[in-house]
């Protein structure tokens, strides 16, 4: 079966549609009820036309069909950033039905704070505690993603905006297959976060604030980062000559008690009980 694109009738907008049209190979060329008629255009493989209902295309082996519009399905075609004439494809198979099979609904933990504040420690063990609960959950931690998907970043405030915009992008996907995705990472600008936030529907994108002081992390400097960067080796590490903007809505806030920070098996019950209270943990 070859596959005819349609352009569409209404408003010169671009639709997408497939059709039996004979031959074996993909659909190549469309065009209005007149072959070229005017006030057609031409842009590469698409020709756009006003107001036709029926139209006739050709596929590879250069076989010409009618094809009536009325008789196919058609879906309209987008452009998203620099994509163009790309259609969203629906499956039958929606997000309801993958969280009633896991048992659980699909949300996003987003964990920030400073370096060395013990973001991927609470990841781990609230996967930990998660998976011990028969709950299915994945870590996307800010290293682990840039030993990969985004090895072609640096710290830039740019490339930290992309790389904050990949990774909530790739959790959003998580979520919709029902799944708890817990993203660690710094991600020091606010409208960063909230970017992140707006990729969700409401109330699964939950935001997990580790206040721990500066001078807590730098003691800790697990990397011996915040020594290098004091050394002036390392520019724009967040803390020391980069800002941290602290959330303002958080949902879960995890601090200090008198001064002694919270183990990270206390950390990840508190985020257990704030899922199980929103029904996360149930469908």
């Amino acid at each position: 079966m070859a596959e005819a694109l349609g352009a569409a009738a209404q408003g010169g907008r671009l639709w997408r549609y497939s059709s039996r049209c004979g031959g074996g190979g993909s659909g190549l060329f469309w065009r209005g009820d007149r072959r070229l008629a005017a006030g057609n255009k031409v842009e590469g493989r698409v020709i756009r036309s006003q107001g036709f209902r029926r139209i006739v295309a050709a596929d590879e082996s250069g076989v010409w069909k009618e094809v009536d519009l009325e008789d196919h399905d058609l879906r309209p075609v987008s452009t998203v950033g620099r994509s163009t004439n790309i259609a969203w494809h629906e499956c039958p198979v929606g997000r309801t039905d993958r969280e009633k099979l896991l048992g659980q609904k699909g949300c996003v933990i987003w964990i920030t704070g400073l370096s060395g504040s013990g973001k991927s420690t609470l990841a781990c063990a609230l996967s930990r505690s998660l998976f011990s609960r028969g709950r299915l959950s994945y870590v996307l931690d800010g290293d682990n993603v840039r030993h990969g998907l985004n090895k072609d970043l640096s710290f830039k405030p740019e490339d930290r905006a992309e790389n904050i915009r990949r990774i909530g992008e790739v959790a959003k996907f998580f979520a919709d297959a029902g799944i708890i995705c817990i993203a660690s990472l710094i991600s020091p600008y606010r409208k960063d976060r909230n970017a992140c936030r707006d990729l969700l529907p409401q109330d699964s994108f939950i935001e997990v604030f580790l206040d721990i002081p500066l001078e807590v992390c730098e003691a800790r400097d697990v990397k011996g980062l915040y020594k290098l960067a004091r050394a002036g080796k390392i520019k724009g590490f967040t803390g020391i000559d980069d800002p941290y903007e602290r959330p303002l809505n958080c949902e879960i806030l995890i601090e200090q008690e008198e001064g002694i920070c919270p183990t990270p098996d206390a950390m990840a019950d508190q985020v257990v009980l704030f899922l199980d209270r929103k029904g996360f943990l149930r469908v």
